[in-house]
């Protein structure tokens, strides 16, 4: 495989000049800034957030990059792992020329980005137990192919890809192959973010919103090489993390020690879900999960759905996306959460 990034990249972009703000002009913290337009007299709202944030969240990716073990200068934190996903199309993917490749079932959002930035889409659907076609795969891959979207564990079926798999589109292709590892905290998998030292086309993304807990604040991360993570600054909004946000991850980032405790917690309730939930007469199958859900196959699934709907019972009903017929995606709850639904679901009549 020959990668070359810049080949890669759309060339207008190689020579944008950014927007340059004042926090990147002048990045002490000390001082009187009477640089950037800012309220000099405080906030309208609790706390001190009339001036602008870090546009970098430099103090996020020093004490990340001990937490992923990685190079600061190799981590990209985006307004969730979507912006970083539509910012790797506007960066590699020409519209209506270039195309990416998608794995369904897999996460929805690959596809509105591709759409919204008018990049076309080849699908290759996984196995019918949710594994990777390599030969497939690489096969749809043509000139124009400059992304492939590959979710470990996959959303919506909760399982982990064959690692070897991975690894072999890696070796073979020679555009990007984003590793997307939103649910890695709950799987027995480790991280590929150990091996972007061997592979410059590969990036990872991950997140603050499962494991960590910070869904509301929207915080996704994305590792790369320092060449792959710089066209991303290059084209990102200057404060795409709110002030509010930065000091929020940075508190998370102290109690970095009871993740696992949270993981655990979650893991329990999660083997719970499936050995209860397979009692019931509706549900036929349980599938593997390395996530923090579980997807099951249920007779009358629409039906069920709706009926726990009725019970102020929310789940997802994924019947109609590709290889998920008659299926059902239920997060973990907690365990009265979890008890409750499976009340609910058997008082369920058909």
């Amino acid at each position: 495989m020959a990668f070359n990034l810049e080949k890669l990249l759309r060339p207008h972009i190689s020579s944008i000049k950014p927007y340059s703000s004042a926090r990147d002009e002048y990045s002490g913290k000390a001082g009187i800034f009477l640089d950037a337009n800012e309220n000099p007299f405080g906030s309208m709202a609790k706390g001190n957030h009339n001036r602008y944030p870090d546009p970098y969240q430099l103090d996020i990716k020093e004490k990340l990059s001990k937490v992923k073990q990685i190079p600061a200068n190799q981590i990209f934190l985006g307004n969730g792992s979507d912006e970083a996903i539509d910012l790797l199309m506007r960066a590699f993917c020409t519209p209506s020329v270039d195309n990416i490749i998608i794995l369904p079932p897999t996460y929805g959002m690959y596809e509105v980005s591709a759409g919204i930035n008018d990049i076309l889409i080849k699908r290759v659907n996984l196995t019918e137990d949710f594994q990777l076609k390599p030969k497939e795969i690489l096969a749809e891959v043509d000139e124009k192919t400059k992304l492939v979207f590959i979710c470990s564990p996959n959303n919506p079926s909760g399982n982990k890809l064959n690692r070897a798999d991975i690894y072999h589109i890696l070796n073979q292709f020679d555009g990007i192959v984003v590793v997307d590892e939103a649910y890695i905290d709950f799987s027995d998998e480790p991280s590929f973010i150990q091996d972007l030292k061997n592979y410059p086309n590969l990036l990872v993304m991950q997140t603050f919103s499962k494991a960590w807990g910070l869904a509301s604040l929207r915080i996704g991360m994305a590792f790369a090489s320092v060449e792959i993570i710089k066209i991303l600054n290059l084209i990102k909004p200057p404060y795409n993390i709110s002030g509010l946000t930065q000091e929020k991850v940075l508190e998370a980032l102290d109690n970095v020690k009871d993740i696992k405790q949270i993981v655990n917690d979650i893991l329990s309730e999660r083997h719970y879900l499936e050995q209860e939930i397979i009692k019931s007469p509706f549900v036929s199958h349980v599938f593997p999960s390395h996530a923090n859900f579980i997807l099951i196959k249920a007779t009358e699934a629409r039906k069920i759905y709706e009926f726990l709907i009725e019970q102020t019972i929310i789940i997802r009903d994924r019947s109609k996306v590709t290889l998920c017929a008659d299926c059902l995606r239920i997060s973990v709850g907690t365990r009265t959460e979890n008890k409750a639904f499976l009340q609910a679901l058997n008082q369920y009549q058909a």
